[in-house]
């Protein structure tokens, strides 16, 4: 056998510390509340480790509710977001208070998509993000909004992305 590759190490060298975490308010907390009125003030980002590396970070909401402008019913979809991060990341437990705060929020799928791609550029300045929504049939119709931003050297990923899921729905 050959020599070990990975050198003994310190168990807590790679870990997070704790000035590094310093901003996270919602992450461990005890007595959260669940707003159900839109509050973008809710999310929160951490310092990405690996600014250096292309990477993709998916989050899948499975149980996104809005309410529709015109009747007040509600509207349940799935929101999937994908992002390659650059030197800001979202925390995950915000996202969810986040996405849980449109539950009283009357506006159409496409809008909700867009709010939510806009309010992630604004927070991270990721290097490529995209919003899909896969709304459940209402009145015997899907609907399926994309959304996506890319800075200049993702432009053509954009455009590629866009495209994929406009043939995705022929």
């Amino acid at each position: 056998m050959g020599a070990n590759v990975f050198p003994p190490t310190n168990k807590t060298e790679n870990m997070r510390k704790k000035e590094e975490l310093a901003g996270l308010s919602l992450l461990g907390a005890k007595g959260v509340k669940y707003t159900d009125n839109y509050a973008p003030q809710l999310l929160e980002t951490f310092v990405n480790k690996h600014p250096e590396n292309e990477y993709l970070v998916t989050f899948n909401c499975p149980e996104f509710t809005s309410l529709c402008p015109m009747t007040g019913q509600p509207d349940f979809g799935r929101i999937v977001i994908n992002y390659i991060p650059r030197e800001r990341m979202v925390e995950s437990k915000s996202l969810k208070l986040y996405l849980f705060s449109f539950r009283n929020h009357g506006d159409f799928h496409e809008d909700c998509v867009n709010i939510i791609m806009k309010d992630l550029v604004k927070l991270m300045e990721p290097r490529y993000l995209e919003v899909i929504g896969y709304f459940n049939p209402r009145g015997g119709i899907n609907i399926y909004p994309f959304a996506n931003y890319a800075d200049s050297e993702h432009e053509a990923m954009k455009q590629q992305r866009l495209l994929a899921q406009m043939q995705r729905q022929l």
